[in-house]
């Protein structure tokens, strides 16, 4: 990992936070099974699951990279940020790709029925504020000032 001194300051991988909130949900329901009583039997929560995964990868990362890519910026918190995006998903959610991340451990949750991954989503969610978020806010903020700081009264962090 290459940093930008003008880059944000974050510290950690932003996908492997979700990831761990996966993998230790996964291992924790291998020592005491938690199903979720409102979770329906497959094979509808595999097709509800997989609604999820696909609504939020297409719908809110590969949307938000083709942006980023359309406009020479890089999704990586360790480049350099050129300008804020403000359009499509963006004009919603100032995270689209965490809150995406985030829509993933549940689309986990629901197609494997496993609370522990559900359970586990705000940890992940807390996790990615503040590991990476509000490093990420600082940044924007000192480099953009006024701009950043209006786009964050109109546009709410998560939905």
């Amino acid at each position: 990992m290459q940093e930008s001194e003008d880059a944000a300051r974050v510290r950690f991988f932003p996908p492997g936070i979700p990831l761990l909130a996966i993998l230790a949900g996964s291992l924790a329901d291998r020592f005491v099974r938690f199903d979720v009583a409102f979770i329906p039997d497959a094979p509808l929560r595999f097709f509800i699951g997989a609604t999820i995964f696909l609504a939020a990868l297409l719908g809110l990362g590969v949307w938000s990279i083709v942006l980023f890519r359309a406009h020479g910026q890089d999704a990586n918190p360790w480049k350099t940020t050129p300008a804020i995006e403000q359009r499509g998903p963006y004009q919603i959610t100032r995270n689209p790709m965490y809150l995406m991340m985030l829509l993933i451990c549940v689309s986990a949750g629901v197609a494997f029925d496993n609370g522990w991954i559900l359970l586990l989503v705000p940890v992940a969610g807390w996790s990615l504020l503040r590991l990476v978020i509000q490093p990420e806010e600082t940044y924007l903020e000192a480099k953009f000032g006024e701009e950043y700081r209006e786009y964050k009264r109109r546009v709410r962090r998560w939905i």
